[in-house]
């Protein structure tokens, strides 16, 4: 891969940056670990979604596939052995590649997604009723202007959706990260470069159109998730939590078609021969000073980072000490998750082979060619014939603890029991205060008060990095006092409204302030009259 620095060190934004960032450590990013990711991180995603695959169309290498009647397989029966797919897969091959094992049948396969549900609950209690961002700002007016100019960004960027596909990505990959972009109404808007007098802190009786404008100019500024698969952060090497550059590759798919071809499909013909939606490999690069993006190793784009600092915020899933990456919701629940599907299946094979009575006749003339059904006789004069019964379905008890164990060791894992999704089973007890339902939840609240710092804290920073973003445009100049925010996180469970109520009063006396009661209690604050 070529990567082209002339315009880093020509305009003298970045001059050590042939030094710090070298193009065959960049291609070696691309080539090795881009390569590696996709294996471990799209591990992560398929154990989470189960994505089905058609059967049809396959290789000769997974044409036992077929003879099952099933038309579709599931992602998650990579984890099953051989003696029930009947399919022998190594490591890269993947679910749709393998070897057929010889005199090996593939048996009833049963796949029951315990992760995703799991990971789901998660996300409800983190963010399901989603969060509010307020302004620790002293002057009542800013802190209401810099509120409903976060309200308008993260709406704009998909609101309560944007907090659920942040959770979503961390839970399953162990980390998320946020790179905030200037849209182009901020690129033009800067590159005039009002004077300060022009800005909209004035004073005079305009101000409130100078607000409107600003409203108006952010209203395409970007908060992109960024997908773990697609990361390749270059760290400081004496630091880890420092990022020096950002690159991100990934596979775009293009509003086009391949052009190569075209006349000779088209002279062809047929089903095989259609066209096929084009696709580029992207590569970008963000420096502090600078950004850079390739397609296809070509140089696509380029253009100054107005910010000065990397617009990325990182934000781990469950913190793991001395590493980029956090931990993983999906990852430690896979083995258990292999071994439930396994086990699953044998009983569906066990069931398939003895839920149905089978008859051994003996000494009787023509039995094969006829069928067993209520009211027929059979006849010989053999005195020895007979016809014996077999087969039926026995109770397994060891079968049966095994599998409600194996069920047990995931909710210890995940923290995340059936009583989260509504599913009620003896021994529950008595439900009916809400200590009682919290010492029931206790590992599911737990571990998400757990998130609600790193994600709380991943939020004040996006924030953070919103108002800088407007500071160094010159759109809404702010200080870094001015920066610094609350995030207030819903309750997941339900309330008793009365409780609430003297609660706030309670914080009302004292002396908490009325916006944040209010917001607590889940009314909206009017910036024109603040209340």
């Amino acid at each position: 891969m070529s990567f082209d620095f002339t315009n880093f060190e020509s305009d003298g934004l970045a001059p050590d940056l042939s030094t710090s960032l070298k193009t065959g450590f960049i291609d070696w990013l691309v080539d090795e670990q881009w390569v590696n990711m996709q294996i471990h991180f799209g591990r992560l995603w398929d154990y989470y979604q189960n994505p089905m695959y058609s059967t049809t169309g396959l290789s000769a290498a997974d044409a036992k596939l077929n003879e099952s009647a099933r038309t579709y397989i599931q992602a998650q029966e990579i984890g099953l052995p051989a003696r029930i797919t009947g399919i022998k897969r190594a490591e890269m091959s993947g679910i749709l590649g393998g070897k057929a094992v010889a005199d090996i049948e593939r048996k009833e396969v049963v796949i029951e997604n315990d992760i995703s549900w799991r990971i789901n609950a998660m996300v409800d209690f983190l963010f399901g009723k989603g969060v509010d961002i307020v302004s620790r700002a002293q002057d009542k007016n800013r802190r209401a202007e810099i509120d409903k100019i976060l309200k308008q960004i993260f709406n704009t960027n998909g609101g309560v959706r944007f907090f659920q596909d942040m959770a979503v990505l961390g839970a399953v990959y162990g980390f998320v990260d946020c790179v905030v972009r200037p849209g182009q109404k901020i690129i033009d808007y800067y590159a005039r470069r009002p004077s300060a007098k022009n800005s909209n802190t004035s004073s005079s009786s305009s101000s409130q159109t100078f607000f409107e404008q600003t409203l108006e100019i952010i209203s395409d500024c970007s908060l992109e998730l960024i997908e773990a698969p697609r990361a390749l952060p270059v760290l400081d090497e004496r630091d880890f939590r420092k990022i020096n550059f950002y690159i991100q590759h990934f596979v775009e798919q293009k509003n086009d078609v391949a052009s190569e071809g075209n006349f000779l499909r088209r002279l062809l013909g047929g089903k095989g021969n259609s066209a096929a939606r084009r696709t580029a490999a992207v590569t970008e690069i963000i420096g502090s000073d600078w950004w850079q993006r390739y397609e296809d190793e070509q140089l696509a784009a380029e253009g100054p980072n107005v910010m000065g600092i990397i617009p990325v915020v990182h934000i781990q899933n469950i913190a793991q000490p001395l590493y980029y990456e956090g931990i993983s919701d999906v990852e430690p629940l896979i083995p258990l998750q292999d071994e439930l599907n396994t086990r699953l299946s044998d009983r569906a094979s066990r069931i398939t082979f003895q839920a149905f009575k089978m008859y051994l006749a003996k000494g009787i003339e023509g039995i094969e060619n006829r069928a067993v059904s209520p009211g027929r006789m059979w006849c010989t004069d053999n005195p020895d014939a007979s016809i014996e019964q077999f087969g039926g379905d026995n109770a397994t008890p060891s079968e049966d603890a095994h599998i409600a164990e194996i069920r047990e060791a995931i909710d210890k894992t995940s923290g995340v029991t059936p009583v989260v999704a509504g599913v009620l089973k003896d021994k529950i007890g008595n439900l009916t205060s809400a200590i009682a339902l919290r010492m029931t939840l206790m590992g599911m609240l737990a571990k998400t008060e757990r998130k609600h710092y790193v994600y709380g804290q991943g939020l004040k920073e996006i924030a953070a990095m919103i108002m800088h973003l407007l500071d160094v445009t010159n759109i809404y100049p702010n200080t870094k006092d001015e920066r610094i925010f609350d995030v207030i996180f819903p309750s997941p469970l339900p309330v008793n409204m009365l409780e609430k109520l003297n609660e706030a009063k309670l914080k009302q006396e004292l002396g908490v302030p009325a916006e944040q009661i209010l917001r607590e209690l889940g009314y909206e604050i009017n910036p024109a009259t603040g209340g």
